[in-house]
């Protein structure tokens, strides 16, 4: 039986919390910042920690006795700084105390590469984070990288799913005006992959940096337009006299994973 602590048990967090506990062999403790989540994660995890990653103390009892880390976190109130980059080193902090663990699994993000003007990029390509947030998740990668355990980074493309269906992202621009040409490159990847790869990497001690994207590589214009038309709904108006807003225009190699064995459950966006 394998013991792997998640902390940050969101929605990634606890659909892979959720597959493990049906799987049988992964015993999972989980931290939440949320009290009222208690109940919904008891029903998933032998041990849930109210605890913020930043907090050493607090996190010290979900680390006793664990195989492996599942490094989940996201920001809502909080800044990038506090909670990426912060926990990082927390938790780096207290690795040599718990000799047991051996492997770090962190959920990255593909915007770290930054702008590339809708060229390919691998994970040996070097980083540009187009603005601060992705200067802290590229911080992150490295603090993890750099610590006494293995680390495995899977830089996750937009995040879609039960529950964050892509109209429900998409369906408030129908009819709308959206600056730019809708040429710009789009990376996304379904929950139950991200589910899928995190859970290949644990039972392959998978270490360094691999992309998590699908193969569809469609551009915004595309997906945008495909969301809204299946769901009929009036098309975006694209506006090419304003730039585009989006920071994150590349197109991310998925090729690594596969090379490592990983087979996508989702390899294409399907409407």
């Amino acid at each position: 039986m394998m013991k792997v602590a998640i902390i940050g048990c969101g929605y990634v967090g606890t659909a892979v919390a959720r597959h493990w506990q049906q799987a049988g062999d992964v015993e999972v403790a989980v931290t939440t910042t949320t009290p009222s989540r208690i109940p919904s994660l008891e029903a998933i995890a032998s041990q849930v920690e109210i605890a913020r990653g930043n907090d050493p103390k607090a996190l010290q009892s979900v680390l006793r006795d664990r195989d492996a880390i599942l490094l989940t976190i996201g920001a809502r109130s909080a800044s990038y700084e506090e909670t990426y980059l912060a926990t990082a080193k927390t938790l780096v902090s207290l690795l040599p105390d718990f000799p047991s663990i051996r492997q770090v699994i962190y959920t990255s993000s593909y915007a770290v590469y930054g702008d590339r003007a809708g060229a390919w990029v691998d994970e040996t390509s070097p980083l540009a984070p187009a603005n601060n947030n992705g200067s802290i998740l590229a911080q992150t990668e490295e603090t993890l990288l750099n610590s006494s355990c293995n680390a495995c980074i899977l830089r996750l493309g937009g995040i879609y799913g039960e529950g964050r269906e892509l109209v429900r992202i998409f369906g408030r621009a129908a009819g709308l005006t959206r600056p730019g040409d809708g040429t710009d490159a789009s990376n996304w990847i379904h929950i139950e992959d991200i589910v899928g790869a995190i859970d290949f990497a644990l039972r392959h001690d998978l270490n360094g940096i691999y992309n998590l994207v699908d193969d569809s590589h469609l551009t915004t214009g595309e997906l945008i337009g495909s969301v809204l038309e299946k769901n009929g709904l009036p098309p975006v108006i694209w506006d090419s006299s304003q730039p585009s807003q989006r920071p994150y225009n590349a197109k991310v190699s998925n090729q690594k994973i596969k090379n490592a064995g990983y087979v996508f459950v989702r390899p294409k966006i399907v409407f």
